[in-house]
């Protein structure tokens, strides 16, 4: 018997029923008893909003649909399976949802040179209470009706569902029930199935008991990191130390669970067909020992990118986001604090396809300077590791009460070993800038324009401050400074900054003139 209540139709479905459907097949004869994932990921590091894996308040599942969760993983699993001599029909339920059934391979490692798989299907047309009710469309069922605490059952004939559940009982009368509470069906109609099942047409030439291996990809499976940070200011307030930690998110939305499961990450950029789904990042990680006995990640590098093994078993149930720690915190990390003005509006900041002798094109300015922390990832500064794709928070110790305040938080892509870090943390409160047009002449029949740009930054603070000025030179890419107040550096071929010492309470002024030909 099979029982659907409301609200929510939720369908309840009893042991017995099951039977009803499988007696046409051989069921695999144990679960899988050794599951391992690998996960690929594209999510950008932050963006997937916390609505798309928190609880519907009703308790219907999770917002929203598994699919629009980025990223894939690799599942593999091992089973024990009966099978007969010659040719027999295995089910292997408990398979994800979002299954890419063209990726599944099969091998028996018990005989693999005689078992393989002639024919498969998936079957995922599951079972729920719209899908019920069509089913047994002219077939009788009975609904229960409350009235305070009374029940009103009625059974009959289901002829519609459209406007209510409509009964037909055996004299041909007709009933329209409205606001029903429970739903009796006799028996699971044949086609429906409460779990996403791979069905094999297997040929064996040993009969018996087999031990296999499974494998297939599946979507709805996404990680990336989060990095914490607590930042603290040294004596000169440009530079400082901070503790770094890492987290490891994973959200598992494939529609299976995976109990004790191997985990390994993998970070970089895996190339993959053009295909409707996402291509994948994989991550790295370094294997720690931890007070409890527990392991931690080991990291390795795995073709191009960087493989993060889990050195122990973690269940991953489905519709659930699970923290992992990455790595233990690095302490005492020099860093340094550095402001940057660009007074360029963010527009104009990149490469045209022609000269821009417009005098007005890019002629407004931004007073805000960026904040940004600088650090190393370096083994003598407490790093030199991989450090996956990801956001970083940063925090800072109030010392009147001891608390951590949130400064800001930034992403940061793959980083090597030995590679710096720039953590842009927000625009600064005390320091401003002002950056304007003070000459522009243009020969477009001798091809050159030159252009004359005066940079004005205030300090407020209570103490010096560096900052450096980053100038876009955008008007074409054959460029040449012909005057300047003071020297500057060459970033690449269309950035140039100047470093801009301010006192407390103090001023300073850049110009510099810039000739542009074509």
């Amino acid at each position: 018997m099979i029982l659907i209540k409301s609200p929510g139709m939720r369908v309840i479905v009893a042991v017995a029923a099951l039977g009803i459907w499988l007696p046409c097949s051989r069921a695999a004869a144990a679960e899988a008893d050794a599951v391992a994932l690998t996960i690929y990921s594209t999510a950008s590091p932050g963006a997937i909003s916390p609505d798309l894996y928190r609880p519907q308040p009703s308790g219907g599942g999770y917002n929203p649909a598994p699919a629009a969760i980025p990223g894939y993983a690799v599942v593999k699993q091992e089973r024990e399976l009966s099978l007969d001599k010659g040719r027999s029909t295995v089910r292997f339920s408990d398979v994800a949802a979002l299954i890419d059934p063209t990726t599944v391979t099969f091998a028996s490692l018990t005989d693999p040179g005689g078992t393989q798989v002639v024919e498969q299907n998936y079957e995922f047309d599951l079972v729920n209470a719209d899908k019920l009710m069509q089913r047994y469309l002219d077939r009788t069922i009975t609904v229960e009706q409350n009235h305070g605490d009374n029940v009103s059952t009625f059974t009959g004939t289901l002829t519609s569902t459209a406007g209510g559940v409509i009964l037909k009982d055996a004299n041909g009368g007709v009933q329209i029930i409205n606001g029903y509470s429970n739903v009796r069906f006799p028996e699971l109609p044949g086609g429906l199935i409460t779990k996403p099942t791979l069905v094999w047409d297997v040929s064996a030439e040993k009969a018996g008991p087999h031990r296999t291996r499974v494998s297939y990809q599946t979507g709805g499976m996404t990680w990336w990191t989060d990095y914490n940070v607590i930042f603290a200011e040294a004596k000169d307030a440009n530079s400082g130390v901070l503790d770094l930690g890492a987290w490891v998110s994973i959200i598992n939305q494939s529609g299976a669970g995976y109990p004790d499961a191997k985990l390994k990450l993998i970070a970089g950029d895996v190339h993959r067909a053009p295909t409707s789904q996402p291509r994948p990042v994989m991550a790295e990680m370094a294997m720690r020992k931890r007070a409890d006995g527990g392991a931690g990640f080991e990291e390795k590098s795995f073709f191009e990118y960087h493989l993060y093994t889990l050195g122990r078993p973690t269940t991953l149930p489905d519709n659930s986001t699970k923290q992992i720690e990455l790595f233990p915190d690095a302490r005492g990390v020099p860093c340094e604090k550095i402001l940057v003005y660009y007074g360029l509006p963010t527009g104009f900041r990149g490469v045209f396809p022609n000269p821009v002798t417009d005098r007005n094109f890019g002629a407004e300015s931004n007073p805000k300077v960026d904040v940004y922390l600088r650090f190393k990832n370096a083994r003598d500064h407490g790093l030199g590791i991989p450090l996956p794709s990801g956001r970083i928070r940063v925090s800072k110790l109030d010392p009147a009460d001891k608390s951590l305040e949130f400064i800001g938080e930034d992403t940061i892509d793959h980083t090597p070993k030995d590679e710096q870090v720039m953590i842009k943390l927000g625009d600064a409160f005390d320091v401003v800038g002002e950056r304007k047009q003070v000459d522009f002449k243009v020969d477009t029949a001798r091809d050159w324009l030159e252009e004359e740009i005066e940079i004005k930054l205030r300090n407020h603070k209570d103490e010096p401050v560096t900052v450096l000025v980053k100038e876009n030179l955008y008007r074409w890419v054959n460029w040449e400074i012909v005057q300047k107040t003071q020297d500057y550096e060459k970033v690449d071929a269309r950035t140039i900054q100047f470093p801009v010492q301010l006192k407390q309470d103090g001023e300073a002024t850049v110009r510099y003139r810039v000739r542009y030909t074509w």
